[in-house]
Formats: structure tokens, sequence, C-alpha cells
């Protein structure tokens, strides 16, 4: 193999030796991969830790470092020795530290100036890397206050329950701004652990297919429907099974704010124990009858999104549980069916 390959792959290897380890938690088939995504893990890049850190930390960096960029130029007026400013008391870093927060501000009192050829190449090189410190602090402050963010409410657990009977996959999910949402999609993947022919554990993802996967106009609540028919990749598969293979729904929602006229994205993440098997999401649109000051009757509907999370148990006669393996019943006895079966037509 050449020579350069050979050195080439040695720095790879130095390189990803360098990399920090990814710890994966998993607790009670929740995946949480620790630090990604948090604000602290860009600390070896500027740009984005200054857009997620939170606005108190991003106030306090910003303090800091003009504190010590003016520090830093105290003393440089200072190494000017007596003359380097005038009407400043000799000596005094109080006087040159505010003086350079004049400078740096544009402020410009007229009580203390620069004395002397140095003086005036420091205030120089001091208004040029103030404008673009201003520059740089008004993009970031700007970026952080435009960046659009969708306030999207996604229910707390899923359902699997026959609709129309056909068992079907449920969850719902409200805008919370009350604004429109224009040309919403959904996209719904489901995560799995597969067993290679080697031995090896490969995760893969399959797309779920919805009954309606595209809203016109979202403005208050949306709920997915995915049918659990032969080519569901969910077909088959109990919620025991589901567990067992680490399964985790993606969600992911984007759509146009009609408010910002901008772009905005929203995930959320369900796992094997947020599947509830045999229960239904409680219905939060209820109509009231009401008269009108004529005597008209009228039909009135509201949303009540206190029962969002809610969830009610299927009835007996409207589902029934079977093995997901069919069991020979003992001579004698009937077959019972295990927790977490699939659910399938009567």
């Amino acid at each position: 193999m050449n020579k350069r390959v050979l050195e080439s792959m040695q720095v790879d290897r130095n390189r990803s030796r360098r990399q920090p380890k990814v710890r994966i938690h998993i607790e009670k088939g929740r995946f949480r991969i620790l630090g990604v995504g948090g604000w602290y893990s860009y600390w070896r890049d500027p740009y984005y830790l200054m857009l997620t850190i939170p606005w108190p930390g991003f106030l306090l960096i910003t303090v800091g470092i003009y504190t010590l960029a003016n520090a830093l130029a105290a003393l440089l007026f200072l190494m000017g020795g007596e003359g380097t400013i005038l009407n400043a008391e000799p000596g005094s870093f109080a006087d040159a530290f505010f003086f350079s927060v004049q400078t740096s501000a544009s402020i410009g009192y007229g009580v203390m100036t620069p004395g002397n050829p140095y003086g005036h190449l420091l205030v120089t090189l001091e208004a040029i890397t103030s404008l673009l410190g201003i520059s740089v602090l008004t993009g970031l402050a700007y970026a952080r206050f435009s960046r659009p963010t969708a306030q999207v409410l996604f229910s707390k657990v899923a359902v699997v329950s026959e609709h129309k009977g056909v068992p079907t996959l449920m969850f719902r999910t409200a805008n919370e701004r009350r604004n429109q949402i224009v040309e919403a999609q959904m996209r719904v993947y489901v995560m799995l652990d597969e067993l290679e022919e080697g031995g090896s554990i490969m995760r893969r993802f399959y797309e779920l297919d919805l009954l309606r996967d595209r809203n016109p106009s979202f403005f208050l609540t949306w709920t997915a429907f995915h049918p659990i028919t032969e080519n569901s990749p969910l077909y088959g598969l109990s919620q025991q099974a589901l567990a067992h293979r680490g399964a985790a729904l993606v969600v992911s929602l984007s759509g146009i704010d009609q408010t910002v006229a901008q772009a905005v994205h929203t995930r959320h993440t369900y796992y094997s124990a947020d599947i509830l098997w045999n229960y239904q999401l409680k219905d939060i649109i209820h109509t009231v009858d009401k008269r009108d000051t004529d005597s008209n009757d009228l039909s009135v509907r509201y949303v009540d999104f206190s029962d969002f999370h809610e969830v009610e148990p299927m009835l007996e006669h409207e589902v029934e549980p079977t093995l997901e393996h069919e069991v020979e019943p003992v001579s004698g006895q009937k077959a019972e069916p295990t927790p977490g079966a699939d659910i399938r037509k009567r």
C-alpha cells in the first residue's frame, strides 16, 4: 500500500481517538444521548454556542468579553507611559479603562484624549475592533430573536386501538400559538433494532404511512393515524416485541408560520413505554346546543385542551387481543392471551 495512504490513515486514527466519546443512556426503553443538543456541547463552535446558550449566559459572556477587551486596551494605554492619555491621572488603570470604554462606544466626552502618536494608533485600532465587535454582537442578537420556533404540543402517549375495523396507531398534536401553520407536513418513522446474520445489531429506520400526512392549515389540533396493516413495519409486533427491539417513534412536523412567513420545524419521540395498547384518545371536541337571541337552535363546538393528554380504555366488545403467535390450548383448558399482544379485528 502507498506510504502516503498509510500515513493518512494513521492521522485519521489519531484524530478519531481525540474525538470525545458519545455516551448513550438507556432507561426503560428510552434512549438519551448525553450531551447532544445541549448548548454546552458547542464549546468548540462559538457561533452555535452563542445561538443556543440561554439568555443569561449570552449576556454574561457578552459583558465578560467586553470587560476583558477594555481591560486589555487599558493595559496597552498604560504601557505608553505618561502623556498617552491627556487629562488622565498618570498610571491610573481606572482612567485608562474608562477611556477605552468611551473610545469603543464612540462616546467621546472630550475630557480625556490621546496625547501622542502611540495613543492615536491605539485609538484607531480600538475603533476598528469595536466596529467589528458591535456588528458581530448585533448579528448574534438578531439571529437569536429572529429564529422561528414552532410551539407545537404533542400528546404524552400514543395509543393503538381499532379505527374503522383496523388496528391503528394514533397520537395528536396541537398548535399552541393559535396561529396558522400553512402547508404543514408530518412524517413518522419507527426505529427498530435488528439482528444481522453475523450477530451484530443494526438500528434501522422505517417510515410509517399516515392516513393524512399534510394539513393545509394547522390551526388547532391534528390527530395522526397509522393503520397497522400487512404493509406496516409494526404489523405482527406486540408491545413486548417493540420494547425488546428498542422501538421508538420519531415524529417530524414542519410547515410555514403564517405570522412570520418562515419555515418552522419540530420533532417528538415516542418510546415503547409511551405506546398504550387497547386505549383510545379521549375526545376533546364537544358540541353544545344553544339558542340565539331569535330563539334559533345553534350548535356550538369547542375544544377542551384540559383532556388533551387523557386516554380511556377501549370497551371489551370493541377489541379482542390475540396472541402474536397462536398457541394450542391444553386439553380441557382455554388459551389465555399474553399481556401486550397484538390487536386484531374480532
